[in-house]
């Protein structure tokens, strides 16, 4: 047996006993899946593509048709003042990709690996990514970071591939805020929750830089809206906007 035969022997045996040891399960659902599904079963990745793709609004993300945007608003934006001049999303946020990003926040960071591909896949088609310079994950407030161990933007930030752009911490978070109140009706009621929540560090880098916020989740868009706001106010010529999702989708 020649060596190269002989080594794909040897792999495919080593592959086999580490199926049998310990055999690969899906990370979202906890179900058996093969080495070669990539780290979800068929039934979450046809969910998360599902909930992927489709066309949105490039101002506020939410699904609309190409048809419908006029001067790069959907009907549902017009008229609104949103601070951010931009936004990419990986998909809407039902089914898989909600109970991935449920976990995530969670404790399971495991699942950055899939969703910094989403994201990152995103991203390249966002139309905004080579005008990146600093990438700035919404911030926690220091008593919600201390509980959960770690901030999910910030994590979701290190796995964006970008050839120049760095991760800016400068944008914190100076008041608590509470859970924000569900639902695009309370879209007001969130609005003032967050605001005056947010401030830029002392001798900061972000004046006259071209920002891209990262969060996991875009309800009303109130968090977003504040920390575009008060990065623009720290001199920010312009603010775009990465998420994993965006909520308060008309889907059945």
């Amino acid at each position: 047996m020649d060596t190269a035969k002989l080594k794909r022997t040897v792999t495919f045996a080593l592959q086999g006993l580490n199926q049998l040891l310990w055999p690969a399960v899906c990370i979202n659902c906890k179900r058996s899946i093969c080495e070669t599904d990539k780290n979800l079963c068929k039934n979450c990745w046809d969910e998360l593509l599902g909930c992927t793709g489709g066309d949105y609004c490039p101002r506020c993300g939410r699904d609309a048709s190409r048809y419908a945007i006029l001067e790069g608003v959907c009907p549902d934006c017009q008229g609104k003042e949103i601070h951010f001049d931009r936004i990419a999303r990986g998909g809407f946020y039902r089914e898989a990709l909600r109970k991935m990003i449920l976990s995530f926040k969670n404790g399971r960071t495991e699942l950055d690996l899939t969703l910094g591909f989403l994201a990152n896949s995103a991203l390249q088609g966002g139309g905004f990514v080579s005008a990146i310079e600093f990438f700035v994950p919404v911030p926690l407030h220091w008593s919600r970071r201390l509980v959960r161990g770690y901030n999910q933007s910030l994590v979701l930030a290190r796995k964006l591939k970008h050839p120049t752009a760095k991760i800016n911490t400068d944008l914190v978070r100076i008041r608590y805020t509470k859970t924000q109140p569900g639902g695009v009706a309370n879209a007001a009621a969130r609005a003032r929750n967050v605001a005056g929540a947010f401030a830029v560090r002392y001798r900061h880098k972000l004046a006259g830089r071209k920002i891209c916020l990262i969060d996991d989740i875009k309800t009303t868009g109130a968090t977003l809206n504040e920390c575009a706001r008060t990065l623009k106010q720290a001199g920010a010529s312009k603010v775009f906007a990465l998420v994993l999702a965006v909520a308060g989708q008309n889907i059945s």
